[in-house]
């Protein structure tokens, strides 16, 4: 299913199909476990017009690279940037892999691993000593792959959505001693 699928470099036209897919992501994977209006004013600012992900499309300091299926239709996406999450002694120049996100149906159709390549080798160019990343503590399916590319838990962070305050941890992996 793979082999089909094109790999590129998005840009602000790229925005509305990006944010569906993000949205659609973001919602399958945690939706369940928020009231649905702070889940929906939290979509608005993170996917809406002049929210973070389109920020982040305009920012030269963060990377992308989008899987599109045969039909053009958007599958995952990978996002790579400059260290901003709170983690234990950062060494200088560690980056941090703010998202990876693969529709529901591509799950175990190597889309993630794909992402997860392109990313640290992004963060290899740039000799970057160590990429972080958050995950939910409930998220097992994503610790596991994370873990399968030598990620390990080095701390805990908050992600708070509305009055809910959930328990994300830190994951670090080393790329240089």
């Amino acid at each position: 299913m793979t082999e089909n699928l094109r790999y590129f470099t998005p840009d602000r036209t790229d925005f509305a199909a990006l944010r569906a897919m993000g949205r659609t992501v973001f919602a399958d994977t945690f939706g369940h476990l928020y009231d649905t209006e702070p889940f929906s004013n939290f979509l608005e600012k993170a996917y809406g017009p002049g929210g973070t992900m389109e920020r982040d499309l305009g920012d030269p300091s963060v990377q992308w690279l989008v899987a599109a299926s045969d039909d053009e239709n958007m599958v995952g996406y990978a996002k790579l940037s400059q260290l901003k999450a709170p983690v234990p002694a950062p060494r200088l120049g560690a980056m941090e892999l703010q998202q990876i996100y693969v529709l529901r149906p591509w799950h175990g159709h190597g889309v993630a691993d794909r992402l997860m390549e392109w990313a640290l080798d992004q963060a290899r160019v740039e000799r970057t000593p160590e990429v972080y990343l958050t995950v939910f503590d409930h998220n097992e399916r994503a610790k596991r792959f994370y873990t399968r590319y030598g990620f390990a838990e080095v701390g805990r962070c908050n992600f708070v959505l509305g009055d809910r305050v959930d328990d994300d941890r830190v994951w670090r992996k080393k790329l240089l001693p």
